[in-house]
């Protein structure tokens, strides 16, 4: 048999130019994708180790996560060149030549974004123009190519820094399994200890206007402070969960941005209690508690694909020309019992608001199952539970039924703030309900007047207009909403409730409770039981960033003024004059209501026609009874102008349900609009 014919040298040549061609440009797609889309990412995952702490994500669907980010978006623009191949080399130079404007471009609004002040539209033109000089330069010289071929390395140094040098290194790659262990003092009695911590709970949002806990809106509560002792000058030293919860659990003041994990705090309450005390713990965005104290979870609490989603999320939030005010923490989202395919741990409550059984499947999964713990242990036990409850986003309504919301709906502004305090509110009017439960569940388990249960917040968030949240602007203007925060400890069989205003800090939290439970702490803390006598100095210390302390002088705070309703909520309207119009969202859910699913159209949002001037009151009912009455606003980025929350859930009925939307005139003549 002959031999095949050997292959000229001209064509082998050509062969290895295009070869060598086809490879240079897969590394400049290379580094450019590693720029737009995983450096970025990474930057932000790797200071976000709470991201994957409260996705229960195990060191496998970690690593498998960093690999899409790294792999996927590159190779899915480097096969889309490859393919233009197809149509010639001429096509296949030119689309490889846009797709380096495109991420030129893409990369040019995130250095836009934080090197200028345009936003919108003008910096898409400036990014548009940054895109169109890239390529050209690309395509006229050559050093531009090959610095992109020497910059593909950066995905693999962005990799490994994620891995190994950020803060989520400790997530991925633990260390160590805990510190050191408690001892008893002396013969002391170790009582069983509950502690309920919540999340994003100002202590003046459960104050009424005597100062008292206001006990119409939030009788659980109140319950709690008549048996138990109310520190009332309480507050967070941090209006970040990753640093404030470490800072109550080890009593040390934040000195590090590391992440809440006990890798990195080592010496905590569950290593101290874990030689005495049987640890029952459920965490979100932590995991203080080590293996070797606590059963982790085996199986992940939400899986890869919200991991994706999430993060997906994040890249448009990081991407995109306009600045994002979603708080990360808002995708935190407590699952529910009927989500998390949880059984009862309690009874359908008798309260006659809960009039459909499946709103109880509305309880926090979390909840449920530190509810169903809650029983007499033979040894002494700790009993933990950090429950995101009030913390954005905000869902539920005082009943426990909840309630769909655009997730891009402003916090800030004129109209909106209002709205998400009125928000806020409702969902700590929940919270009050889970805390009756958990009353009750310690009552009938014969927990009660044996325990130590100690109700606290890890920090507050501010309402205050041009200040909201929990940054050092909200400091600076409300600290008093986002640092002073509940804090109730009811001592065994302690019977009467008292009020103790000294100058207590969460760092007191660990050394108070180990205090009451009879265990000596092996370390050195920054805080002081309230076993021993009170600071003499006045002065608060708040970490915006850990090491850096800001003071401010202490007291209890003054509670704000609550908002008068407007005297047509809760009144019935007929059908009234008819005239003008207005845009509202997801009609059809009122058309096909079914209470019995626990989730109702309690938040109507909508436009008007700009002809209807800012300021303008709406009134909102169902079934001819009004249950809001709002103004209209500046249109926001969604397009929205007004917004209702109807708090009170007795509006509906299951089936059809009658919305109307009425404008108020000055005079205080209903006008009904036509809605679309």
């Amino acid at each position: 048999m002959a031999d095949p014919p050997a292959e000229s040298p001209p064509e082998r040549g050509r062969w290895e130019r295009g070869w060598r061609g086809e490879l240079g440009r897969l590394l400049e797609i290379v580094a450019l994708v590693g720029l737009v889309v995983t450096q970025p990412l990474l930057d932000v995952l790797g200071r976000s180790p709470d991201f994957f702490l409260f996705h229960r994500a195990d060191t496998g669907q970690i690593l498998l996560l960093v690999a899409l980010v790294a792999l996927v978006p590159s190779g899915a623009v480097a096969a889309l060149g490859a393919l233009s191949r197809l149509a010639g080399r001429t096509a296949r130079a030119l689309t490889h030549t846009l797709l380096v404007g495109l991420l030129v471009a893409a990369l040019a609004v995130q250095v836009g974004r934080h090197a200028t002040t345009l936003r919108g539209v003008p910096l898409l033109a400036l990014a548009g123009l940054a895109g169109a000089a890239g390529a050209a330069a690309h395509r006229r010289w050559r050093a531009p190519g090959r610095a992109l071929r020497l910059a593909a390395a950066g995905p693999v140094a962005f990799v490994a820094l994620f891995l190994f040098v950020s803060p989520t290194s400790a997530v991925v790659l633990p260390r160590g399994d805990g510190g050191a262990v408690g001892t008893a003092q002396g013969t002391a009695v170790h009582p069983p200890v509950v502690m309920l911590i919540l999340d994003e709970l100002p202590l003046v949002s459960l104050l009424g206007g005597d100062g008292r806990i206001d006990a119409a809106r939030f009788p659980h509560f109140a319950e709690l402070a008549g048996a138990s002792t109310w520190y009332r000058n309480a507050t967070g030293v941090s209006g970040w969960t990753p640093n404030a919860l470490p800072a109550m659990l080890t009593g040390r003041y934040p000195a590090r941005s590391v992440a809440p994990h006990y890798s990195q705090y080592p010496d905590n309450l569950f290593t101290a209690f874990g030689g005495l005390y049987d640890i029952e713990a459920e965490e979100s965005i932590t995991r203080l508690c080590p293996p070797s104290r606590c059963e982790q979870p085996v199986a992940p609490e939400q899986g890869l694909g919200v991991l994706v989603q999430e993060t997906g999320k994040l890249l448009g939030r990081i991407a995109g020309p306009t600045e994002s005010a979603v708080d990360p923490e808002d995708s935190y989202r407590e699952r529910t019992r009927a989500e998390a395919g949880l059984d009862a741990a309690e009874p359908v409550p008798a309260d006659p608001k809960f009039r459909w059984d499946s709103l109880d499947d509305n309880q926090p999964a979390r909840f449920t199952s530190f509810l169903a713990g809650l029983k007499p242990q033979p040894r002494p036990a700790l009993h933990f539970l950090h429950l995101l409850m009030p913390h954005s986003p905000w869902a539920y309504l005082p009943s426990g039924a909840r309630y769909d919301a655009p997730e891009d709906l402003p916090n800030d502004g004129a109209g909106w703030i209002d709205l998400a305090r009125q928000r806020h509110l409702a969902q700590l009017g929940y919270t009050d309900r889970l805390i009756g439960e958990t009353l009750r569940t310690l009552r009938a388990s014969g927990l009660y007047d044996q325990a130590l249960v100690v109700v606290t917040a890890d920090h507050g968030v501010s309402f205050t207009p041009g200040a909201q949240g929990r940054g050092m602007d909200a400091i600076r203007a409300a600290a008093d909403e986002v640092a002073w925060v509940p804090m109730f400890v009811k001592e065994p069989r302690q019977q009467t409730g008292r009020v103790d205003d000294r100058n207590w800090e969460h760092v007191d939290l660990l050394p108070t409770v180990a205090d009451e439970a009879g265990i000596r702490l092996p370390w050195r803390v920054d805080g002081r039981s309230a076993r021993e006598a009170p600071r003499t100095d006045g002065t608060k210390h708040f970490y915006d960033t850990p090491g850096q302390a800001v003071t401010f002088p202490g007291g209890v705070p003054t509670p704000p003024p609550l908002p008068t309703p407007h005297p047509l909520v809760g009144t019935e309207v007929g059908a009234g004059p008819s005239g003008g119009s207005a845009r509202v969202a997801d009609l059809a859910a009122f058309r096909t209501t079914d209470p019995d699913t626990g989730t109702l159209p309690a938040l109507v949002w909508g436009d008007v026609p700009a002809a209807v001037p800012d300021g303008t009151l709406l009134a909102v009912a169902v079934n001819g009874r009004v249950g809001a009455v709002v103004p209209v606003v500046p249109t926001d980025p969604g397009g929205r102008r007004f917004a209702a929350l109807l708090t009170d859930d007795r509006l509906f009925h299951a089936g059809t349900n009658q919305l109307d939307v009425y404008q108020i005139a000055a005079t205080g003549t209903l006008r009904r609009l036509t809605l679309s």
